[in-house]
């Protein structure tokens, strides 16, 4: 087993051999080393399977978000760059490569819809699509290689996010997005071990984002995080190509990634996907409902108790006991109690809880401007009262993200429920028809009933594709809309 060891003061020892014998001294070499030598049959079955799951899923969320305003600035501004070789997703648009990535990974992360992965560090690993999209689009990938260069990104934003928590020290988690698209972009281009160790090195050295992106009231910038990570990525990649060389060693300098971010951690290489283990990617959890995902089980909680009353003016008093993720995330900030922004309502504990009371469930038509005002949900909201649980808090991330929710009613009536693995989770998988469903509920409306069946039958043989700007036709919404 090789493992990377680091401590505050000292640098890692140098005895990490790649696998064809070179000594490898730093971490971005390692990473590099893993990313060069990853291939597609070192893919089992079911990690391609899944993947082709995470695709529909994405591409569903992105087509779906087409008319919203930050995907419509994204899309006037992009097309502004000039022409290119990669295409906007939905369109017949094409702009430079780190352009399109912005603006496809904006509309993929636009509704706060997409997949989510739960460690030290939570975050939301098909925001790599938009990357690996646009530069597999450029380069004339073939569907294969898209799925092995978007593997790759899970792989290494997941081993990542499994080995620190950056968020509490004000961080964001597309930190670690920066490495992932780099590596997925750089693999796509078939760039060199050396080449790919710059690509890391450029993209960390000049692009560290801050956690006040998802603080308090939520602005448009949430869903464009990553997406601006990636341009960024995708960009550093080009210029490692190109023969530009980064500052090294990133991570563990005296001025590094573990001095300035992270703090010291290691990763095991032996068991990445590929080698000793298995691929992060099938670990990823998929939303049923469109709310951030530590707010999932509330959704399912406040539902079953909505069988409890028959009149919300009944409900007299709303105690949300959630763990510290659900708490710190979606629950302490007092603008959650009167969000103005949609941002900020999926990212609210006591809105998702509160419509979920009345509804029975949550939409994407339930973050709309006129839906952020409703009188009736106004009265509800502030009777919610939302606590951590350490008891809760012990389950988190490997036994679930448990909320529990009790209403007390008029006339002494106590009702409580309590979830803690959603549909979506990996312990709790959503089956391919309902992940499809999903894809003609966002996408149906674009692209009509028969391109809509005519993208899944694409997705489902992914594998198969020749040119991944089939993939890109299939996805493209009708002049007349």
């Amino acid at each position: 087993m090789q493992i990377l060891a680091v401590s505050k003061t000292q640098a890692p020892s140098l005895n990490y051999v790649g696998r064809d014998g070179r000594e490898l001294v730093n971490l971005a070499e390692r990473l590099a080393d893993y990313a060069f030598r990853l291939s597609y049959s070192d893919l089992d079955s079911s990690t391609i399977d899944e993947a082709k799951k995470r695709f529909v899923d994405a591409f569903g969320c992105a087509i779906g978000s087409y008319d919203e305003a930050p995907v419509k600035i994204a899309r006037r501004v992009a097309s502004s760059t000039g022409n290119g070789k990669s295409t906007i997703l939905g369109t017949r648009t094409k702009v430079p490569t780190e352009a399109a990535t912005f603006v496809n990974g904006l509309m993929i992360r636009y509704f706060d819809f997409n997949d989510t992965y739960l460690s030290k560090e939570p975050a939301h690993p098909s925001d790599n699509v938009g990357a690996t999209l646009s530069v597999a689009e450029r380069e004339g990938a073939n569907g294969k290689d898209l799925i092995l260069s978007t593997v790759l990104a899970y792989e290494i934003q997941c081993r990542l996010c499994d080995a620190a928590d950056i968020r509490h020290r004000g961080w964001d988690h597309v930190c670690y997005g920066l490495v992932s698209a780099a590596l997925g972009a750089g693999k796509l281009l078939g760039l060199g071990r050396d080449q790919l160790a710059n690509a890391v090195n450029i993209a960390l050295s000049a692009h560290i984002a801050m956690r006040q992106v998802r603080a308090g009231e939520i602005s448009m910038w949430k869903g464009a995080s990553f997406a601006e990570a990636a341009r960024n990525a995708v960009f550093a990649a080009f210029l490692a190509e190109a023969g530009m060389k980064g500052p090294s060693p990133i991570f563990e300098g005296e001025m590094g990634f573990f001095r300035q971010v992270s703090g010291p951690f290691e990763l095991d290489f032996e068991s990445f996907g590929g080698r000793g283990g298995s691929f992060k990617l099938k670990e990823s959890c998929v939303k049923y409902w469109p709310v951030e995902y530590h707010a999932q089980t509330a959704v399912w909680a406040a539902a079953q108790l909505k069988k409890e009353f028959d009149d919300p003016a009944d409900i007299e008093s709303i105690l949300v006991e959630t763990h510290e993720a659900g708490y710190s995330i979606l629950g302490k900030d007092r603008e959650k109690w009167r969000p103005s922004t949609k941002e900020t309502a999926d990212h609210s504990l006591p809105y998702i809880v509160a419509v979920s009371l009345l509804r029975g469930k949550i939409e994407n038509s339930d973050y709309s401007p006129t839906k952020l005002q409703d009188p009736e949900m106004l009265k509800v909201i502030k009777k919610v009262r939302t606590v951590e649980d350490p008891k809760l808090t012990k389950l988190y991330p490997n036994r679930g993200m448990p909320n529990k929710i009790t209403v007390n009613l008029r006339g002494g009536k106590t009702a409580t429920a309590e979830s803690t693995i959603p549909r979506g989770h990996p312990l709790n998988p959503m089956d391919e028809s309902e992940l499809e469903s999903k894809f003609r509920n966002l996408a149906g409306k674009f692209l009509g009933r028969r391109r809509t069946e005519e993208a899944l039958l694409g997705l489902r043989s992914l594998e198969r594709v020749k040119d991944t700007g089939e993939i890109m036709s299939l996805l493209r919404i009708s002049e007349r809309h």
